[in-house]
Order: C-alpha cells, then structure tokens, then sequence
C-alpha cells in the first residue's frame, strides 16, 4: 500500500526588516519602473550589435566603413549596453529584496534565461574585440541567425514575468 505522500507548503520569500520592507515598497513602482527602462536600453542593444556584426562583415578590412563600424560597435558596446545591463540587473535585484519572486519556480527559470542573456552580452562583446583586431571568423549569415538569439530571450523572459506559469 503506498504512503500518502505530505505535500510542503511553498517557499515563501524571507522578509526583510521592517525599516527596509517599507522603503523598498514606497519605491517600488520606481524600481520597477527603472528595471523596465534599462532592459528595454539593453534589449536594444543586443538586437543592434549583431545586425552591425552582419554589415561589418561585409567592409574590407581596413577600410574607412570597416573603421566607422569598430567606432559604432565600440561606443554601442560600452556606452549604452553594458551601463543598461549592469543596471538592469541592479534594479532586478532591488525587486526581488523589495519582495520580489524568491523561491518561485518561475524566477528561477527566468534567472536562467537572464544569465544566458548575459552570457550572449559576453559573448557579443568579445567578438567586438576581434572585429577590432581584425580577427572576425563568423560570417554575416552566422550574424544574422544569432542576431534571434536575444528576441526568443526577451520573449521567454516576459511570458515567465507576466504569466508566471509556475
């Protein structure tokens, strides 16, 4: 005869103290509103870069659009997507101390989607390197099917935010 089998109730998110669980509340809206902007920031650059990547790989090498692409590249890279990464990921951690979704299977799912989202900025960013140094070995066509890599991303991730199948 089998066992019944005792259900856990689920993990709760451990409160924070009193003082902070308030300010975190009353700034909720701004955090969540900040997160929001810097990964739409982000997104935007992760789309772009690769589409830059396509029509890079087509100027010759040491040419004057092989250089104006390096210049856009470069500023894309470091002025806007990494500054909007390294905050979306400041204010994501502020959510989940303001009581975000800690212990819920969706926000684990989610947390590896963004690490992959992350890895992919890595990524992207050392081939920005070696398309500095002259060094670039993937084609536009490699460029073009990655340049889907961030929207399957971004779309998995919202539908995990909204929906929070589990």
């Amino acid at each position: 005869m089998p066992r019944a089998v005792r259900r856990l109730p689920a993990r709760r998110a451990r409160p924070a103290s009193p003082a902070v669980s308030a300010a975190l509340a009353a700034a909720w809206p701004w955090l969540k509103a900040a997160h929001i902007a810097f990964v739409m920031a982000w997104m935007a650059g992760l789309l772009y870069l690769p589409r830059l990547f396509v029509y890079h790989c087509a100027a010759a090498p040491g040419s004057e659009m092989d250089e104006t692409f390096r210049v856009m590249e470069r500023r894309l890279y470091r002025a806007i997507m990494t500054p909007a990464m390294l905050a979306s990921w400041a204010f994501g951690a502020s959510l989940l101390a303001a009581g975000g979704a800690w212990g819920t299977g969706w926000f684990f799912a989610k947390l590896a989607l963004v690490l992959a989202m992350t890895a992919m900025h890595g990524f992207m960013g050392r081939c920005l390197r070696d398309f500095a140094a002259g060094r670039n070995r993937r084609s536009a066509r490699f460029w073009r099917i990655a340049n889907e890599i961030p929207a399957a991303l971004l779309l998995a991730i919202v539908v995990l935010a909204v929906v929070k199948p589990f």
